[in-house]
């Protein structure tokens, strides 16, 4: 904690938490303001997709809260834009309901999504864990390569052919849960609950989105796994064979 009340990200000096609040209604930007801002949370807002882009590229936050109805953009369209320029955790507050919108969302890079209306506590508890999974790493090996991947769990960084793979935080978080327990079964609710918290434990469609994003990006292949195995109807599992 830095100023009385204020939360404040772990190590190094106290500095607190600036949450980028892009809305479009004023009532909902005055209400999350206010919520927000007595949890302790420093909120800066932008009620178009051009403000919260020139936010972002400012670095002036550590978590977006992302509604996906806005005046001059496709809330999507941003989320990848602000994704692209900074790896900062984003999580999305829509009332759009069909899980086609939901996939959507986590497939372009959301780290989470909460359904409107929602209730406050519910809120700040995922802003916490989004910001847990951005700064945790469990323990593991210091390196594991297989083939042309190499994933550095002390620095957290994960390259292919010796360039640097853009992950995000929590495509971050679940790559080094199945790394750091290699050849182990990890059930769908163990990870979901690893990864995303302890309420997630049977929401699977976060798992096979994020899932299909690793192994696109490794280079991996669901049908011919090097690296990430499928146990059908059980979890998934790293491949203890490396090289």
């Amino acid at each position: 904690m830095g100023r009385s009340g204020a939360v404040t990200l772990s190590g190094g000096p106290a500095q607190q938490i600036r949450i980028l609040v892009v809305e479009d209604e004023p009532t909902v930007r005055a209400a999350l303001r206010t919520v927000l801002g007595g949890s302790g949370f420093e909120v800066t807002e932008a009620a178009t997709g051009a403000e919260a882009t020139a936010v972002n590229d400012a670095g002036q936050v550590d978590v977006v809260l992302l509604d996906l109805v806005l005046p001059d953009t496709d809330g999507v369209s941003l989320l990848v834009r602000l994704r692209k320029a900074r790896n900062v955790p984003v999580v999305v507050l829509s009332g759009r309901r069909p899980l086609a919108d939901k996939l959507r969302a986590l497939d372009a890079g959301a780290d989470d999504y909460v359904m409107k209306p929602f209730h406050t506590a519910e809120l700040l508890a995922r802003i916490r864990a989004v910001l847990r999974r951005s700064k945790a790493a469990p323990e593991g090996p210091g390196l594991v390569t297989v083939g042309d991947v190499e994933i550095d769990l002390t620095k957290r960084v994960v390259r292919r052919n010796g360039e640097m793979l853009r992950l995000t935080p929590t495509e971050l978080r679940l790559l080094l849960e199945l790394v750091s327990n290699p050849g182990m079964l990890l059930t769908h609710s163990e990870l979901l609950k690893r990864v995303w918290g302890e309420t997630y434990g049977t929401e699977s469609h976060y798992l096979r989105v994020y899932i299909a994003q690793l192994r696109r990006k490794l280079g991996d292949s669901a049908t011919r796994p090097r690296m990430i195995r499928t146990e059908p109807g059980l979890g998934y599992r790293w491949m203890e064979r490396s090289g």
